[in-house]
C-alpha cells in the first residue's frame, strides 16, 4: 500500500491500514484538516466547498466521506459528481465557493485515488497554505460542529456547460473556421469524465464528426491512463482506419492533452503546450512559462516570436505563480497541460482542444504537418538509485561546481543548460532517487548527456 502526503494534497493507494493506504481514517483526518484551514482564513459562519471527482470506482466511497466530513465541520458542500478537475476549477469561482476539493489521482492506475485541494480561487494551494495544512494535520485538535450548526450539500447543475461555454467565449477560439474545416476528431477519454463533457465541446466547436473511443466514464480504464505514446496504440490505429484529421486523448481528470496526428503518429506531449503557444502568441504578444523539466522548444517558438520565456519550478502552483509574475498569456507543463490566463489558472484539456483546433482551422495544414514546423528534440527520463543515507542536496551541489562554466539553474535540483540540450535533476521526495530528465537534438545527444552526469554523480 501507498500514502503520500505533500502540500498540494494526499495521494495514495486505496485499502489497508491508516497510514499505510488512502483510506477512510486518512481521508477525514485530511479533509477535517482543510475545512479548519479555510476557517482561518474565511469569516463566514458556513464556508461552501465545491466538490467533484474522476470516474474512477473508489471515487463513490471516497465522496460520500468527504462530503460528511465537511458537513461534519460545519461546511456547506456544492456536489457536482463527476466533473473534470478544470470544471471544478471553474465551479469555485463562478459559484464564489471559499474552496474545492476533487477527487482524482490523475494518470495513476485504478487503484489509487487522492484528494487535490484548491483555494477560492480556483487554484491549488500555495507552498505557505500548503505547510499550514499539514501543521493543522499534525496538531490533530480539529473540532467538530455541533448538532445545530452541521453544513448541507447540494447538487450544482450544467457547470458541463457552464465551463464549454467559457471555452467557446475565448476570443481566439474560432468555430466558424472549425466548422467549415468539415474537420473529423476521434477521442480516448480512458472511461473516465472526459467521456462526458469532451464530445459536447467538440459538437459545440462544429467538429463535423466525433469518433468516440472509451468515452463511458466507468472507472474501468481499459489501458494505463497516462497518455503516453506507448498507451496509445488503440487510438492511434483508429485515427488512421477512420481516417480522422486529429485525436485527441485525455487523462482521467482531464488536464492533461495528448494529440494523434492524422497518420497515426504521435505530436508529441511535450509539443501540445508548444503549438498552442504558437497560435496564441501569433495573435496576443506576451511571454510565456513553463516548469524547468519541460521542452526548450516552447523557449524557442517564444523568442522567434520575439517574446520572452520564463522557467519554474516543476508543478502546476509553482508555474502558475510564475506565470503571474511575470504576466504570460499563456504557460503550461510539458506533460501536455495548458495554461490560459485567459479562462483560469488551471491545466485544461479542453482549453488546449479548442485552441488547437483553431489554429489547425486556420492554418488548412494536416496536423503531422504542423508538427514538423516545430523543433526537432528528443527528450528522455532516468533515475539513479541512491543508498538511502546519501546526502542528495550535497551531491547537487558538487555536480553545480563540475558544471559552473555553463548556465545553471538551482531553483528545483539542478539544471545544467548546455548549448545544444540540457539535464535537470530534482531528489524525489519519496524514494531514494534522483530523477534525471534531458532534452537534446537526438535520442543519442540526449543519452550522452545524461552518462556524461551519470559519470560525474559516480565520481
Amino acid at each position: 500500500m501507498t500514502l503520500i502526503t505533500s502540500i498540494s494534497g494526499i495521494r495514495g493507494t486505496i485499502g489497508g491500514k491508516p497510514g499505510d493506504g488512502l483510506t477512510p481514517a486518512d481521508a477525514v483526518s485530511f479533509v477535517s484538516a482543510y475545512a479548519a484551514w479555510i476557517r482561518e482564513i474565511v469569516e463566514s459562519e458556513r464556508p461552501v466547498v465545491v466538490l467533484g471527482r474522476d470516474a474512477r470506482i473508489s471515487g463513490p466511497m471516497l465522496e460520500s466521506i468527504v462530503k460528511g466530513t465537511l458537513c461534519g465541520m460545519g461546511m456547506d458542500v456544492i456536489s457536482l459528481g463527476l466533473a473534470t478537475t478544470p470544471t471544478v476549477e471553474i465551479a469555485v469561482t463562478e459559484l464564489k465557493a471559499d474552496g474545492g476539493i476533487i477527487l482524482t489521482a490523475s494518470h495513476n492506475p485504478g487503484q489509487w485515488n487522492a484528494l487535490k485541494l484548491l483555494n477560492n480561487r480556483g487554484e491549488f494551494l500555495s507552498a505557505a497554505d500548503g505547510e499550514r495544512l499539514l501543521e493543522i494535520i499534525e496538531e490533530g485538535d480539529t473540532a467538530f460542529a455541533g448538532a445545530d450548526a452541521l453544513g448541507s450539500v447540494r447538487t450544482g447543475e450544467k457547470m458541463d456547460q457552464v465551463h464549454i461555454g467559457q471555452v467557446l467565449d475565448l476570443t481566439l477560439v474560432q468555430t466558424e473556421k472549425i466548422r467549415s474545416a468539415g474537420l473529423t476528431v476521434a477521442i480516448d477519454c480512458v472511461n473516465s469524465v472526459g467521456g462526458k463533457i469532451i464530445p459536447d465541446l467538440l459538437r459545440a466547436l462544429g467538429v463535423a464528426e466525433v469518433i468516440e473511443l472509451y468515452c463511458e466514464p466507468t472507472g474501468l480504464f481499459p489501458h494505463n491512463p497516462e497518455p503516453l505514446p506507448a498507451n496509445l496504440k488503440e487510438i492511434a490505429r483508429l485515427v488512421k482506419e477512420k481516417k480522422a484529421d486529429v485525436g485527441f486523448v485525455v487523462d482521467p481528470d482531464v488536464d492533461r492533452l495528448a494529440i494523434v496526428c492524422e497518420d497515426g503518429s504521435m505530436f508529441g506531449e511535450e509539443y501540445t503546450l508548444v503549438a498552442v503557444a504558437d497560435y496564441v502568441l501569433k495573435h496576443t504578444p506576451g511571454n510565456t512559462c513553463s516548469n524547468l523539466s519541460s521542452s526548450r522548444a516552447l523557449k524557442m517558438i517564444s523568442e522567434m516570436h520575439g517574446q520572452q520565456y520564463f522557467a519554474a519550478a516543476v508543478g502546476e502552483v509553482n508555474v502558475v505563480e510564475k506565470m503571474k509574475k511575470e504576466q504570460c498569456v499563456i504557460g503550461g507543463e510539458g506533460n501536455g497541460g495548458v495554461i490560459y490566463p485567459e479562462i483560469h489558472y488551471g491545466r485544461d484539456a479542453l482549453v488546449g482542444i479548442a485552441l488547437f483546433l483553431s489554429y489547425l482551422a486556420e492554418r488548412g495544414i494536416a496536423c503531422s504537418a504542423l508538427r514538423k514546423e516545430y523543433p526537432r528534440l528528443e527528450m528522455i527520463k532516468e533515475k539513479i538509485e541512491l543508498s538511502p543515507d546519501t546526502n542528495v542536496d550535497e551531491l547537487l551541489e558538487k555536480l553545480t561546481e563540475v558544471y559552473k562554466e555553463e548556465k545553471i539553474t538551482t531553483i528545483d535540483g539542478l539544471k545544467i543548460d548546455f548549448e545544444d540540450g540540457w539535464v535537470h535533476l530534482r531528489k524525489s521526495n519519496t524514494e531514494p532517487i534522483i530523477r534525471v530528465y534531458a532534452e537534446g537534438r537526438s535520442k543519442s545527444e540526449a543519452e550522452a548527456l545524461v552518462a556524461d552526469i551519470m559519470k560525474k554523480v559516480n565520481q
